[in-house]
């Protein structure tokens, strides 16, 4: 037997550091790409800088025994762990290795976890997961539950401190599920992304109902019908592209600003088009993403849950170099009304926003209150005040300004003054009143109308009258309840000066442990 030699040793790592690299079986890989799926490895090299991965525990392997565990002991334990850069900043990412246990989590899988995991609190840094997993390992039992379980106690802990980014790239189910629901952003990819608490077997043995995975937790479900992912696209590739976007638009923990990027894209810069876009008939419709492309830098933005509640536009985008949130209306949807959902999307946009120090931009035309049975039945009071109470919960600078209507409880809603807005604004289009002119007039004027000779010219001297009286363009001015009426052309400049004012701006919450936000 030959003397062993530190050269000797260092070859036995590498030989050892392959392995966990190739993984146990070359036939799983051709089987993950002949699914159309890229393997753990080549993902993390698509989202992070070329060579900046540094991997931690690549050589972790489970000890469980029974049920043939113990002669199937692969290296990494079918997670890839570690840290790498993008655009040169600190992201901390793990990946499911779909190929070793079909990226079930186990008690060694779960410690890796929950060692990145707090090094990515630690380090204050943006945590990625890369989730091809089928669930918890069932040959580990209740030790694998139990992974899940400090999974989502960290989730809850770095909620609000780093950003926290899913990326479903798999069938997952379960607690694989779970936690990408307790994250700031889910993003999906169409045909290879499911989620879903109990399977198709499962849903039909207990229901009868006989649905594939797609129909019940694909891409497009989950982007379009439940708002589980923020964000759907077609490949990994364009995904893992986007996820690098959103990273560059965010600050890499609650203790930093977003990154600042200027351009060439002229803060006062006029937007003469702005006047075509917007009519001034309060009945015609038009896309509000025509104006918020006019109004941010370049016209670029990353909209999120752009296909679930399209009747409230969210979206990140950058006003003379800084990153701002900007909710809006959509005309083109609903008539712009509020309803369960839109309230909800609003709400959620609205704290992320405000827990990583992302000044807000609301722009506001909306009618009111989706009303209905059905609305009513599903809470929209309850439901429709998580948006009044992440606006009044929220410190960051926030502008509002009314293009169109702006009418009832659903003006206030929409960061109005009276509920915190540091600058409001409003267009010489703007209605800013209880109820539209036609509806306050039947009201209002119900036993004048009734009573005259000729109704119908009546009830239309009257809606004149209420519109002269209480909903012309500067009565909410003359009350000091918006800062300004400026022309259409002017709100980019307006908008960056008041940004840059409000830069320093320092407002702080009663001293609680945490608020009761209704549910």
């Amino acid at each position: 037997m030959g003397e062993t030699t530190t050269a000797g040793r260092v070859e036995e790592l590498d030989h050892l550091r392959e392995l966990a690299r190739q993984g146990p079986d070359p036939k799983a890989t051709e089987r993950q790409h002949a699914k159309g799926k890229l393997t753990a490895r080549e993902r993390i090299e698509l989202l992070l800088d070329k060579g900046s991965f540094t991997e931690v525990e690549p050589l972790r392997r489970h000890r469980a025994v029974g049920f043939g565990l113990e002669a199937k002991r692969p290296y990494t334990d079918g997670v890839v762990t570690g840290w790498g850069t993008v655009d040169g900043r600190t992201v901390f990412v793990y990946a499911h290795d779909f190929r070793i246990f079909g990226g079930a989590l186990g008690e060694a899988h779960a410690q890796k976890i929950h060692k990145l995991m707090d090094m990515a609190l630690a380090a204050g840094a943006p945590l990625v997961s890369l989730n091809d997993g089928a669930g918890a390992r069932i040959q580990e039992g209740v030790s694998a539950l139990a992974g899940y379980g400090g999974i989502f106690r960290r989730n809850t802990k770095a909620s609000g401190v780093i950003p926290q980014i899913s990326v479903m790239l798999g069938p997952c189910a379960g607690g694989a599920a779970y936690s990408p629901a307790l994250t700031d952003f889910v993003f999906a990819v169409r045909d290879i992304s499911q989620m879903f608490i109990t399977g198709p077997d499962v849903v039909q043995a207990v229901t009868g109902e006989q649905v594939t995975q797609n129909e019940l937790g694909g891409a497009d479900v989950h982007g379009g019908v439940s708002g589980v992912a923020h964000f759907v696209y077609d490949d990994e590739e364009s995904c893992l592209a986007e996820v690098r976007y959103l990273l560059s638009l965010l600050p890499s923990n609650n203790r930093e600003l977003p990154p600042t990027v200027r351009g060439a894209d002229p803060a006062d810069r006029a937007g003469d088009t702005l006047l075509d876009l917007v009519p001034a008939d309060g009945n015609r419709s038009y896309d509000i993403r025509a104006v918020i492309e006019e109004l941010v830098d370049d016209g670029e933005y990353m909209e999120v849950h752009a296909t679930w509640a399209t009747n409230i536009v969210c979206a990140l985008a950058r006003l003379d170099g800084h990153v701002v949130g900007i909710v809006a209306n959509q005309p083109a949807s609903m008539a712009g009304a509020l309803d369960i959902r839109a309230s909800e999307k609003g709400a959620r946009f609205v704290q992320f926003c405000d827990s990583f120090n992302i000044p807000l931009v609301t722009l506001v035309d909306v009618p009111g209150f989706l009303p209905g049975v059905d609305q009513e039945h599903d809470g929209i009071i309850r439901r429709g005040a998580k948006l009044l109470y992440a606006y009044c919960n929220a410190t960051v600078p926030r502008i509002s300004v009314v293009l169109r209507k702006a009418y009832g409880g659903a003006y206030i809603v929409m960061d109005s003054r009276s509920i915190g807005a540091d600058i409001a604004l409003a267009w010489p289009t703007n209605e800013i009143a209880v109820m539209g002119a036609e509806g306050a007039a039947n009201v209002v004027f119900r036993r004048e109308i009734a009573a005259a000779e000729d109704p119908e010219a009546m009830r239309r001297r009257k809606i004149e009258e209420y519109r002269t009286e209480l909903v012309h363009p500067y009565y909410a001015a003359e009350r000091g309840l918006v800062d300004d009426v400026i022309d259409p052309r002017e709100t980019r400049a307006v908008l960056c000066r008041a940004l840059a004012m409000l830069a320093g701006k320092d407002a702080e919450l009663p001293r609680r442990k945490h608020g009761n936000p209704p549910q």
